[in-house]
C-alpha cells in the first residue's frame, strides 16, 4: 500500500515539475510603425506557433524551457529570424519590426487616380517598385533601375552622347510623363531629367502605368506614366550615405539628411553627385563607350504640420551636368569645332513643386510646379542652345457622395521653349519663341456597388496653337475576392510634338530634318485588360499579374530614316498605327529565404501609311526581365541575381550597302550582387555587372573615322555617291545604337543608414 502512495507521489511531482517547467512568448510584429496582421511566429524545428492578431499582437503559453530560434513572416515582408532563451515560469516579451518586400499586391498608390488606395482596390492597374528593388541592382539613377521592369526599357539614343529615354509597351519616351510626389514637372526637352539625381535613400517608391493617363494629366501621358514618390519626412532616415564604383572608375554618391526647423516644420536633404572621368574604347571605333561627366542635385523637400492632417509641402531641385562624348582625342578646346569630333552638353535645370491643402472640412488642394531647363549643346561643330520653361498650377476637389468618389480639378500649364533650330523661327527667319497656355478642367466619378467599381472620368483641354482637345476615359473592376480582381481600362490620349526636344537624332547634324506640313496633336485609343491573383499557401504566396494592352493612333508622329537615309522626315500620319501586346508578371514570396520576382511582354508594334505597314525601329518583339534573391539571416547576407532579355529590335541602317545588321540580336543583361548587413546601420555590398558581357557590334557608329563627312560626295539632290572611298553609300550616324557599350565590370560599395 504504501508503495502504491510512493509511485502516486512521485507521478504527481513530476507532473507538477513538467506543468511549472513552462515559459511564455509574447510579442508584436511591425512595420512602418504599424501592426503587421496575420503574421505567421513559428519555433524552428518544433511543432509550435501561432498566428498575430489583426493589429500585430500574439502570445504563446505552455512552452517547454530552453533556447529556440524563432521565425517570424508575413507575406510582402521580409522574414525575421530571432534566437531567445525561455526561462521556467517567466515570459519573454519581443518586438519585431518587419521589412517590406517588393512587389506585393497590397501596397498603396495614387498615380492611377490620384487618390490613396491600395493596389488591388485600384480600378487602374499599377506596378510598384520600392526602394528595396532599386537596391537589388545599384545604378547611379531611376533611369538606369527601370531597366530591370517588365514592359519598361531605357533605350539609348545616341552612341556618343548616351542621351535616352523610356520606352513603356514598346512607346517611345515622348508618351511617358514623369511626375515627382505626384505633380508633372517633366516634358519634352527634359524628359529623362526627373530620372536621374535623387538620392535612393529618399524615394519612398516608384509607380508605373501603362497606357493612356490623359484624363488625370493630360499631354504627354500616351505611352504611361512614371511618379516618383519621395519619403515622408516621417519615415525617412535621420541621415544616410551611399557610395559605390565600379573598376571603370564611375562614381557615386547619394547623401539624404533629415533636418528640423521648430516643432511642426521639418525638412529632407538630399544630395546626388556622379562622376566619370576614365575615358575607354573597348570596341576600337575611337570613340569614348561612355560618356565622361560630372553630374550634381541638390534636392531639398520642406514639410508643415498642420491641423487635420492637412498637407503643406515644398520641395526644391537644382540640377547641373556637364557632359561630353566623342573621338578619345577631344578636349574642351575643340568645343564646337570641327577638327576633333565631340558631343558637350552642359545643363543647368531647376525644379520646384509642393501642394497645399486648403483648410475647412472640403478635400480642397493646390498642386503646383515650376522648372527651368536650359542646355547649351554642341554636337560636332553643329551647337543648340536651349530654354524651356514650364508652370503648371491645379486646383483639386475630392468628395465622397454615398457611392460616389469625385475627383474634379481645373489645371493650368504654360509652356516657353526657344531654340536655335528652325523649331523657333519664323520663315522669314527671324527668331520666335514657342508659347503654349493649356488650360483645362477634368471631372472623374468613381462608383463602388460591392464587389463592383466602375470609373467614368473626362477631360477637356484648350491649347493655344492646336484648339480644344477632349479625352474621355472608363474603366471597370470586379473584385473576386479578397486578393483577385479583374480590371478593363479604356481611355484616350493626346500629345503635342516638339520633335527638337524628343529626337537626339535631329540634333547631331548628321542627317537633315524636313518636317513636310504643320504637324497636328498625336491621337490614340487604348484598351487594357488585367488580371491578378493571389495564391497563399500557408507562409508562401505566389503573385500573378496578366494585362492585355491594345493602342491605336489615328495620328502618330513617327522619324521616317529610310526614304532618305541622309533625312529625318516627320509628316502627319495617313493610316494608322497599332501597338498590342500581353504582359505576364509573377510574384514568388516562399517561406524559405527565396524570393522571386519576373515577368515577360510580347507586343507588336507597327504602322500602316498608305497601305504600307512598317515596323518602327529600335522596338522589340518581347521582352523578359527577372530578379531573384536569396537572403541568409543568419549570416547577414543577401544574394541578388537581376537580368533582362530582348528580342530583336530594327535598326536605322543608311543604305542597302550597309554592313550592320538591320535587326539586332537577342541579347540579355545579367548582374549579381552580395550585400552583407555590418550591424543595424552598415550595409557593404559588391558584385559583377553584365555577366555575359554583352556589347553591340563595334562598327555600331557608321564611318566613325570621318565624323564630319570630308570624303562623302554627295549629288544635286543631297544622297550619298558610292565610291572606292565609300563603297557603303555611308555617312557618319551614331544613331544606330540598342544597347550600352559596357561590359563585364566589377562593382563596390558602401552603404549606411541612421534611422
Amino acid at each position: 500500500m504504501s508503495n502504491k502512495i510512493l509511485v502516486a507521489w512521485m507521478l504527481m511531482l513530476l507532473g507538477s515539475i513538467s506543468v511549472h517547467a513552462q515559459a511564455t512568448l509574447e510579442g508584436t510584429v511591425r512595420a512602418n510603425g504599424e501592426g503587421v496582421s496575420f503574421a505567421a511566429i513559428a519555433l524552428k524545428d518544433n511543432s509550435l506557433g501561432t498566428i498575430a492578431d489583426s493589429v500585430g499582437s500574439f502570445k504563446m503559453s505552455g512552452i517547454p524551457v530552453g533556447k529556440y530560434t524563432v521565425l517570424i513572416s508575413a507575406v510582402g515582408y521580409r522574414s525575421h529570424r530571432e534566437v531567445v532563451q525561455l526561462e521556467n515560469g517567466k515570459t519573454f516579451s519581443m518586438n519585431v519590426s518587419l521589412e517590406e518586400e517588393a512587389g506585393q499586391l497590397d501596397e498603396v498608390v495614387v498615380t492611377g487616380t490620384m487618390k490613396e488606395v491600395s493596389k488591388l482596390d485600384s480600378s487602374v492597374p499599377v506596378d510598384v517598385i520600392t526602394q528595396k528593388f532599386l537596391y537589388k541592382n545599384p545604378v547611379p539613377s531611376i533611369f538606369e533601375s527601370l531597366t530591370y521592369v517588365n514592359g519598361v526599357r531605357p533605350q539609348l539614343n545616341c552612341n556618343v552622347c548616351n542621351t535616352g529615354d523610356i520606352h513603356i509597351n514598346g512607346l517611345e519616351g515622348p508618351y511617358t510623363m514623369v511626375l515627382l510626389d505626384g505633380t508633372p514637372i517633366v516634358s519634352g526637352l527634359s524628359t529623362v531629367y526627373g530620372l536621374v539625381g535623387i538620392p535612393n535613400s529618399l524615394i519612398e517608391r516608384v509607380e508605373i502605368v501603362k497606357g493612356p493617363a490623359s484624363t488625370l494629366y493630360g499631354s504627354e501621358a500616351v505611352g504611361g506614366l512614371i511618379n516618383i514618390i519621395t519619403k515622408s519626412v516621417s519615415r525617412a532616415p535621420a541621415f544616410s550615405a551611399d557610395v559605390f564604383s565600379s573598376n571603370w572608375l564611375d562614381t557615386n554618391i547619394d547623401i539624404g539628411v533629415k533636418l528640423s526647423a521648430g516643432n511642426k516644420t521639418s525638412s529632407l536633404l538630399g544630395i546626388n553627385y556622379f562622376s566619370y572621368q576614365n575615358p575607354m574604347d573597348t570596341n576600337q571605333d575611337g570613340f569614348t563607350d561612355l560618356t565622361l561627366q560630372h553630374r550634381i542635385s541638390i534636392f531639398n523637400k520642406w514639410s508643415v504640420q498642420r491641423p487635420q492632417n492637412k498637407q503643406a509641402t515644398l520641395a526644391v531641385r537644382y540640377f547641373y551636368e556637364d557632359r561630353w562624348g566623342g573621338q578619345m582625342q577631344w578636349t574642351p578646346a575643340n568645343r564646337g569645332g570641327d577638327e576633333v569630333y565631340g558631343e558637350s552638353i552642359y545643363t543647368s535645370r531647376v525644379e520646384a513643386f509642393g501642394r497645399y491643402d486648403l483648410p475647412g472640412n472640403e478635400k480642397l488642394s493646390v498642386q503646383y510646379s515650376f522648372n527651368l531647363h536650359d542646355q547649351d549643346s554642341f554636337y560636332g561643330n553643329v551647337p543648340y542652345q536651349a530654354r524651356q520653361a514650364i508652370a503648371f498650377g491645379q486646383l483639386l476637389w475630392d468628395k465622397q457622395l454615398g457611392k460616389h468618389t469625385l475627383l474634379a480639378g481645373a489645371p493650368l500649364r504654360f509652356t516657353y521653349y526657344d531654340d536655335n533650330t528652325p523649331a523657333t523661327a519664323t520663315e522669314q527667319g527671324q527668331n520666335k519663341p514657342d508659347r503654349i497656355t493649356l488650360p483645362g478642367l477634368f471631372l472623374q466619378d468613381e462608383i463602388t456597388l460591392g464587389a463592383h467599381t466602375v470609373l467614368l472620368g473626362m477631360r477637356y483641354d484648350y491649347n493655344s496653337r492646336h484648339g480644344s482637345i477632349l479625352t474621355p476615359r472608363a474603366a471597370y473592376k470586379i473584385k473576386l475576392n479578397t486578393t483577385d480582381a479583374i480590371r478593363l481600362n479604356i481611355g484616350r490620349g493626346y500629345r503635342v510634338v516638339n520633335l527638337f526636344t524628343e529626337d537626339h537624332a535631329a540634333l547631331t547634324g548628321a542627317r537633315q530634318v524636313v518636317v513636310k506640313e504643320a504637324l497636328k496633336p498625336e491621337q490614340s485609343w487604348n484598351a487594357n485588360l488585367n488580371f491578378v491573383k493571389k495564391i497563399v499557401a500557408g507562409n508562401s504566396f505566389i503573385g500573378i499579374d496578366a494585362s492585355l494592352f491594345y493602342t491605336r493612333f489615328s495620328n502618330r508622329i513617327l522619324p521616317d530614316y529610310d526614304t532618305n537615309p541622309n533625312q529625318i522626315i516627320y509628316d502627319n500620319l495617313r493610316g494608322y498605327a497599332e501597338s498590342k501586346g500581353l504582359s505576364l508578371n509573377l510574384d514568388v514570396n516562399l517561406y524559405a529565404p527565396l524570393k522571386l520576382v519576373a515577368g515577360v511582354t510580347i507586343m507588336d508594334n507597327f504602322q500602316v501609311t498608305d497601305g504600307q505597314r512598317v515596323r518602327p525601329v529600335l522596338t522589340e518583339r518581347f521582352m523578359g526581365t527577372w530578379a531573384v534573391t536569396y537572403t541568409s539571416q543568419r549570416a547577414g547576407l543577401t544574394l541578388d541575381y537581376t537580368g533582362n532579355v530582348y528580342g530583336p529590335m530594327r535598326l536605322p541602317i543608311l543604305s542597302e550597302f550597309d554592313p550592320r545588321a538591320e535587326f539586332s540580336p537577342v541579347w540579355s543583361l545579367q548582374n549579381i550582387q552580395l550585400t552583407k548587413n555590418i550591424g543595424e546601420k552598415l550595409e557593404l555590398y559588391g558584385g559583377i555587372k553584365n555577366l555575359l558581357n554583352f556589347r553591340p557590334p563595334s562598327n555600331s557608329i557608321a564611318r566613325a573615322h570621318d565624323p564630319f563627312d570630308r570624303h562623302v560626295i554627295f549629288n544635286e539632290n543631297g544622297e550619298v555617291i558610292r565610291t572606292l572611298e565609300n563603297p557603303n553609300q555611308l555617312t557618319f550616324d551614331p544613331s544606330y545604337v540598342y544597347a550600352p557599350n559596357q561590359g563585364l565590370r566589377g562593382f563596390l560599395g558602401l552603404r549606411y543608414t541612421l534611422r
